[in-house]
């Protein structure tokens, strides 16, 4: 059955996560069930095709935890904390910065109190590039794709099998030219431009295994360009620019 297909019988769109298609499947099958549908063949029909719908589509699809989730509402009274729960290679990344306290509000009759200068992070000091912290926008919700045709959506997940296959077998320069053609394609899909930025970094890391330091550096820039918004690929790339750091240090 074609995986395209496959989301048109489950009624779902290619961003559907494991937890929307469990449910979709649980509501196509009551609804089509043999029990609820006594001698409705074509009912009978449809929850076959669902039931193998569901058993292709689970098998690609991405666990509910590797998608961004929907923030929920505050309770009155009380702040909330955003939080971002990233895509397949991301880590949660927690904010332990204190509120500031409010300013001291002056007495009636007295002037108010200067401000005071903000005492600087050691961390400000380093000289590594990607370990100042990401751009503000990396919280600000991006806005929603639209939705792919079927053509589109057939070519996103066959160039994504594809992809999959020359990253296991370490083939970095044809999987390069592979998604950069894909995200010329589909410049607004951002799971294409999440797998850019990704492969970027793997390209980068094995030119770091190769001891061709710069190239790597350059690869590892255009992946914090690609996907400035993912917050685990700033992490790990820091990592990345540690090892060069440490690398040239070396060689000094």
């Amino acid at each position: 059955m074609d995986i395209a297909e496959c989301y048109r019988l489950l009624e779902l769109t290619s961003r559907a996560n494991l937890d929307d298609l469990k449910a979709s499947y649980r509501r196509l099958a009551r609804q089509w069930h043999p029990d609820v549908n006594p001698g409705n063949q074509q009912a009978q029909d449809l929850f076959i095709k669902a039931t193998e719908a569901y058993q292709v589509l689970q098998k690609i699809v991405p666990a509910a935890t590797l998608q961004p989730a929907t923030p929920k509402p505050a309770p009155p009274n009380y702040p909330t904390t955003p939080s971002r729960v990233p895509p397949k290679v991301q880590v949660s990344v927690r904010s332990t910065a204190a509120a500031p306290s409010p300013p001291p509000q002056p007495t009636p009759g007295t002037a108010a109190p200067a401000p005071q200068p903000k005492p600087s992070s050691p961390q400000a000091s380093r000289p590594q590039e990607p370990s100042q912290a990401p751009p503000s926008t990396l919280n600000t919700p991006a806005a929603e794709p639209p939705p792919l045709s079927k053509a589109d959506l057939t070519l996103k997940l066959n160039s994504y099998e594809q992809l999959q296959g020359l990253i296991q077998s370490q083939r970095f320069p044809r999987a390069i030219a592979l998604v950069e053609a894909l995200a010329q394609h589909l410049p607004q899909d951002p799971e294409v431009r999440q797998w850019q930025g990704i492969i970027y970094r793997s390209w980068g890391r094995q030119l770091i295994k190769e001891r061709k330091l710069e190239q790597a550096r350059a690869y590892l820039k255009k992946a914090l360009k690609t996907d400035p918004h993912n917050k685990a690929l700033w992490a790990e790339i820091d990592k990345d620019f540690r090892q060069l750091e440490r690398i040239f240090r070396t060689r000094r």
